[in-house]
């Protein structure tokens, strides 16, 4: 299943920056688009919209005992947990819990405007490009500080996050004042201080690249938007939760999907895939090599077969079939004798004398070589069982065609 995954942007529906994946692994395509000018999102595609940072805030709370994520009252509990830190009405707002939430645990919860990503979403699927899955552009997560710098030079953003990063994650303009912000940063003698030592390389994208260097004072690392929109996605938050959750149907084909990306494209399963690939060529080499098998014992049966033919019909010039030509000579040489062979009318007769069916004898009979037909024997198909298991030790089998008893030589 291929990724069609859309950034959300801050303001109303309008253009869309996009990115498509064919394994989940690396971007195939990528651009910016109106939602009709996006790429076909058909039957083997998964959207999937990237929420900007700049759009959501995050909160660490404790849910109270018997609230979960599937909970009817899970919304109400939230907006009143959360209702001292919300600047918006919280009817608003739409939350979402990080994933694998459970009561009594601290958890994350995402929050962002409910009007701003429900026009979004609609303006997608007006378009045919039904959401199935919703990412945060960058997600709390533990570990050195991360900086990502985003946008264009004079509007350029600074993302955070990692350990020592209020709410988890923050999304700042980009400038010297705020690298006083910055984990760990400050401000001496009126020039902006580097990044602390332990937090990892700073990132950029390629437009805001030199103005990250010329603040930050250390090289960065070049990261392409559609790269960053792929590694979104990678996290297993959904923010479509409480009104804009998917159908469990929608969600169960979304599963099998990214199940299907992991095995096929992953890192991680690469040793497995190998397994499998190896397993498959020992089964394929196996197999080969039995037929060879087969094939060279067959051969060697049938030249077998053909050096008893010959060694004891030596005038027969061709051996084309060697059974076929062995039966007719055998035949012939009865018939030089004149001994009698299962396929005469003596034996067929007295192999059908041996049945209790012919005892009230039968109408006429019409005899050709290795076959007599018996007209008028009471015999039918549930009886037919019976008369072959008394001929077959004699070498003959029986069978019924237009309500007469047929026997033939086998």
């Amino acid at each position: 299943m291929s990724l069609l995954l859309i950034s959300l942007p801050p303001g109303a529906p309008g253009a869309y920056a996009w990115a498509l994946s064919h394994d989940g692994q690396s971007v195939a395509a990528h651009g910016q688009s109106t939602p009709a000018l996006l790429p076909a999102a058909g039957r083997g595609v998964e959207v999937v919209a990237v929420a900007p940072a700049s759009q959501l805030s995050w909160h660490r709370l404790t849910l109270p005992k018997g609230v979960g994520a599937q909970s009817a009252r899970l919304r109400t509990v939230l907006a009143g947990m959360l209702e001292e830190h919300l600047l918006d009405e919280r009817e608003a707002l739409h939350f979402a819990l990080e994933p694998g939430a459970r009561a009594q645990v601290p958890v994350w919860v995402a929050v962002c405007r409910r009007d701003w990503l429900a026009a979004h979403l609609h303006a997608l699927q007006t378009s045919g490009r039904a959401v199935l899955r919703i990412v945060p552009e960058l997600a709390p997560q533990p570990g050195p500080p991360r900086l990502t710098v985003t946008g264009q030079p004079e509007r350029a953003q600074v993302l955070i996050s990692g350990d020592g990063t209020p709410g988890g994650v923050q999304a700042l303009p980009f400038t010297p004042a705020t690298l006083a912000l910055l984990p760990g940063g400050t401000v001496a003698d009126g020039k902006p201080a580097a990044a602390p030592e332990h937090a990892a390389p700073p990132q950029a994208e390629p437009a805001a690249a030199a103005l990250a260097e010329q603040l930050l004072r250390q090289p960065v690392n070049i990261v392409q938007p559609a790269q960053r929109l792929l590694a979104a996605s990678r996290t297993d938050w959904d923010l479509a939760q409480m009104e804009f959750a998917q159908s469990s149907r929608a969600r169960g084909a979304r599963r099998l999907g990214a199940l299907q990306r992991e095995l096929l494209h992953a890192p991680p399963w690469r040793p497995a895939r190998w397994g499998v690939a190896l397993l498959l060529l020992a089964n394929l080499a196996g197999l080969n090599l039995w037929a060879w098998q087969t094939r060279t014992d067959l051969a060697r049966r049938q030249a077998a077969v053909r050096a008893v033919f010959t060694e004891t019909f030596p005038k027969v010039p061709v051996v084309v079939d060697a059974p076929a030509q062995m039966a007719r000579e055998v035949a012939q040489l009865h018939q030089r004798s004149g001994a009698s062979s299962p396929r005469d009318l003596e034996p067929l007769l007295s192999a059908l004398g041996t049945l209790p069916e012919a005892e009230q004898g039968p109408a006429a009979f019409e005899f050709s070589t290795g076959e007599l037909r018996a007209k008028g024997l009471p015999a039918d198909a549930n009886a037919l069982t019976g008369i072959n298991q008394r001929l077959s030790p004699l070498g003959y089998r029986a069978s019924i065609e237009q309500g007469d008893l047929r026997l033939q030589a086998e």
